[in-house]
């Protein structure tokens, strides 16, 4: 009896032996799998400035919502149109009459006896009733018509003008924001490096006290500063995150956390950019603008290339467009016109447009209508005076607008001029503030110094090396928003540099 149950525990055991290693095996696929699906979904993204913002233009939803409005203005010019060409209506209908209409008419028609009260029910139609016809005019002269597929053409020019402002203003923000992203991060960079310093020399400094050689008041100093700098490192890694989410949402990228930019502010030589990184390369030729400008030139192309004068330049053709469609309706329209119409009864069952000639007639014309508004109680002159009046709201507008973007597109220049020559201010500084953080350090070392010494040595080379990466960024943001207030974004209005030495 016991062998016969150690063989069944022998089966048993065969039999469920698979079975395990088929879990095992699913087990392992799908950990497998959810490993890779993790892996995919933490990947990181790497993108340079040129490949996010012609991603950008791409897929932008404000831009591509603008590319429907101006599909939108295309279509009212081909309605438009269709006001010019001929016209052809078909019409075609049957009438069961199941109980046909009788008028009576007086007995006397038909018997000169019969008395003035008697009349005769006379039946008028068939039992069934057939009509078609078509109908055809061709406009001889609208004036109105032709006038408003002027300002059909021209609206389509305002909606093609603002698809192209929105691609400028969406290229300058990706812009903006990779710079933004850029300062973040070396914010994060600097800021590390100081907790870092911070702790390494708490832990020197606390061996010295348990040794004797140094002051309780420096342990504390320095647990106080690094109590500081931890909140500054945790704020700085949000601002990246923040800006990195910012940038993919421009981009339309989808995942707002896998992107990784390329480039750093601090590296960027803007006096010879052949000494640049690749990255860093890309960023300073990805700029439309040339370095150290004239604000002369550049007001000059205000008028001719800036998106939003253009586009109120174009609103002013609309509005005078308009107001000579209203002036329109004083002329005559002369109209060519023309039908032919089939008819027919039967009596009984129905058959398509009667059964022989006796049951079906013709009928054909042709004529010109004219058509001269008279008198239509001052409406269309209201309505000329409105057209007026917003064509000279347009035209002030225009002017102020240049006046303002002439006075804006200096003051960029300005600061695009200032922040340069600070970049190169600062980093004579940042030379000097490394110079100094090593004289200090071998001070230190060797005991002719304090550790307080070591330490505002270290902020200041760490102050100086951001002071140089905010300057850069101030002057690629002020070049970004030179490009567009002069009306010559990269990647819009013409291919950027692929090469440093345009820069």
């Amino acid at each position: 009896m016991e062998h016969g149950m150690n063989g069944m525990n022998g089966i048993r055991g065969r039999a469920e032996r698979p079975m395990a290693w088929m879990v095992l095996a699913f087990a392992a696929a799908v950990a497998m799998g959810t490993s890779e699906a993790a892996g995919q979904q933490g990947q990181e993204r790497l993108m340079g400035i040129t490949e996010l913002a012609r991603t950008a233009l791409d897929s932008n939803r404000d831009l591509v919502a603008a590319r429907e409005a101006y599909t939108t203005a295309q279509e009212q010019v081909s309605e438009a149109w269709g006001q010019v060409m001929p016209s052809v209506d078909f019409d075609a209908s049957y009438t069961r009459n199941i109980s046909p209409t009788v008028n009576f008419l007086p007995a006397q028609i038909f018997d000169s006896n019969a008395g003035p009260d008697d009349y005769i029910g006379v039946q008028f139609g068939a039992d069934n009733t057939y009509s078609s016809s078509i109908a055809v005019e061709q406009p001889l002269f609208r004036a109105g018509v032709f006038v408003g597929l002027g300002a059909a053409n021209r609206f389509e020019s305002l909606q093609q003008e603002v698809v192209r402002g929105r691609a400028q203003s969406v290229v300058t923000q990706v812009r903006m924001s990779y710079y933004q992203l850029l300062l973040a991060q070396e914010q994060v960079r600097l800021t590390a490096k100081s907790v870092d310093r911070v702790r390494h020399s708490l832990k020197e400094t606390r061996a010295l006290a348990d040794a004797g050689l140094s002051s309780e008041y420096d342990v504390l100093r320095l647990e106080v500063e690094l109590a500081n700098l931890e909140p500054n490192l945790r704020r700085a890694e949000n601002g990246v995150a923040q800006s990195r989410r910012q940038l993919a949402v421009q981009a339309n990228l989808g995942d707002l956390e896998s992107l990784r930019v390329t480039g750093t502010l601090a590296e960027i030589d803007l006096t010879n950019p052949d000494a640049n990184s690749d990255a860093n390369r890309e960023i300073l030729a990805f700029a439309g603008v040339e370095p150290n400008t004239d604000a002369g030139y550049a007001v000059e192309q205000v008028g001719d290339l800036r998106s939003d004068i253009r586009q109120l330049t174009l609103t002013e053709d609309l509005r005078h467009a308009e107001m000579r469609a209203e002036q329109a309706a004083y002329l005559p329209e002369i109209t060519l016109f023309g039908s032919y119409v089939i008819s027919a009864q039967n009596n009984g069952s129905p058959t398509w447009f009667g059964a022989g000639s006796g049951q079906r007639a013709y009928s054909r014309f042709a004529g010109v209508r004219v058509t001269l508004p008279i008198f239509q109680g001052f409406r269309r002159d209201a309505r000329v005076d409105q057209r007026r009046a917003a064509l000279r709201q347009a035209q002030a507008q225009t002017e102020q607008t240049l006046d303002v973007a002439r006075t804006e597109v200096r003051g960029i220049v300005e600061n695009a001029d200032e922040a340069r020559q600070r970049a190169a201010g600062q980093r004579l500084a940042v030379t000097q503030a490394q110079r100094g953080y090593e004289i200090a350090s071998a001070q230190y070392r060797e005991g002719l110094g304090s550790q307080l010494e070591l330490t505002d040595a270290e902020v200041a080379l760490r102050q100086s090396e951001f002071n140089y990466a905010q300057a850069v960024y101030d002057y690629l943001v002020a070049r970004a928003q030179l490009d567009e207030a002069a009306g010559r974004v990269p990647l819009v209005d013409f291919e950027p540099a692929t090469t440093a030495g345009a820069f």
